[in-house]
């Protein structure tokens, strides 16, 4: 037998890979499983996004390779909605990477700053893929406590008393997934000054500000910011393309053109008919936003009855795709949720698979429709 990497011991399958087999053969079984597990948005994206995809498909250049580094049109409206909505000033030359969605983004910076004996900071509870690319790459990584007590940020005078010599990434994700905990512009403020002055690449993971949220922000619009952050978005969540793959990362020319190194002898461009799609999608008025905060908004109501029912304690304001419940029971999370997906059909994601600050909550999922959350309730 030819023995697999080394690397490989250091991760485990992705949670969802291995749950989603397991609710599938349910499925197959014949239950009806109601699943409010995953963020992956069941809306469809913007009409003419689809329209203007499927006409670009007939485009002489369409089916070649691609440019590494997108478009010039896809680029400039990048720029532009960064502008409208973030009054965020980026140069679409060098200041923008689209990406093939933000997971990409995270193996690309890992690979582009990380050396051997480099460490990374990483949120607990937090996504679970920044510690499975720092760990395939062998880097050690330092996990800082996000707690109910903090409002689910970083305490940066419990950080200041490490040992932060050898650190070189600290990866934050605001508007918070799992919690849904935000930000705000001075906390930014402090990140960014604790970043530069412990010499750290301060990455902020975007995807979800559009979302439930009353005030978008990004941390490039902090004065000085692009000198030491990166940031991350996608149009995943708030145009409902998850699975077409369209992120970006955006920083100074210096540190988009060593991702670029990176991207480049890694995939290739993105598809000509998905970045012409993404277009019309980053054109949409804030009506676009407007109605699906509507619908979002009625789910919400409908999951907070749902984890009424189940007992559960959660926060009114947090934003994004979840919401983020305490389980008032003594039972681990793993348990709560099989035991829920045994008796009443219903699959929701354990905190505890977010890090160790995560155990003893559950989070659920606004990526259904009304009609399978009113029948989730009515189950229990």
């Amino acid at each position: 037998m030819i023995k697999p990497s080394n690397r490989l011991n250091r991760i485990s399958e992705y949670y969802f890979s291995k749950k989603l087999r397991e609710v599938r053969e349910l499925i197959d079984q014949g239950k009806d499983v109601i699943n409010l597990g995953i963020g992956s948005p069941d809306l469809k994206p913007p009409k003419l996004s689809i329209k203007n995809l499927i006409n670009a498909l007939d485009d002489k250049n369409a089916h070649k390779y691609q440019s590494y580094n997108g478009i010039e049109i896809f680029r400039e409206e990048i720029s532009g909605f960064y502008k409208s909505h973030f009054d965020v000033n980026l140069n679409p030359e060098n200041e923008i990477l689209p990406l093939m969605g933000s997971k990409e983004g995270i193996f690309h910076i890992s690979m582009s700053f990380l050396d051997k004996n480099d460490k990374v900071l990483i949120p607990n509870p937090g996504y679970p893929t920044y510690s499975a690319i720092a760990n395939l790459l062998g880097n050690d990584i330092i996990y800082y406590n996000l707690t109910e007590q903090n409002n689910w940020l970083p305490n940066l005078d419990e950080l200041s008393k490490l040992d932060l010599s050898n650190v070189k990434i600290m990866w934050i994700n605001y508007p918070h997934m799992p919690t849904g905990a935000n930000a705000s512009i001075s906390f930014f403020e402090e990140l960014i000054g604790f970043a530069k002055t412990n010499n750290i690449l301060l990455i902020n993971d975007n995807p979800y500000s559009f979302i439930l949220n009353d005030n978008p922000i990004s941390l490039l619009n902090i004065k000085g910011a692009k000198e030491t952050c990166i940031e991350l978005n996608s149009l995943s969540k708030s145009f409902n393309m998850a699975g077409w793959r369209i992120g970006f990362a955006l920083s100074n020319k210096s540190f988009i053109s060593n991702l670029l190194k990176v991207k480049s002898n890694m995939d290739s461009g993105m598809f000509y008919p998905l970045q012409v799609g993404a277009i019309s999608a980053l054109n949409q008025s804030n009506d676009w936003l407007l109605s699906l905060n509507n619908i979002y908004t009625t789910r919400r109501k409908l999951v907070w009855k749902l984890a009424d029912k189940l007992g559960c304690s959660y926060s009114k304001s947090s934003s994004g795709l979840f919401v983020w419940a305490k389980i008032n029971q003594k039972i681990n999370s793993i348990d709560f949720i099989d035991n829920l997906l045994e008796k009443h059909q219903i699959f929701v994601t354990p905190g505890s698979i977010f890090g160790s600050n995560g155990e003893g909550y559950i989070r659920l999922s606004l990526c259904s429709n009304e009609q399978e959350i009113i029948k989730a309730i009515e189950r229990l």
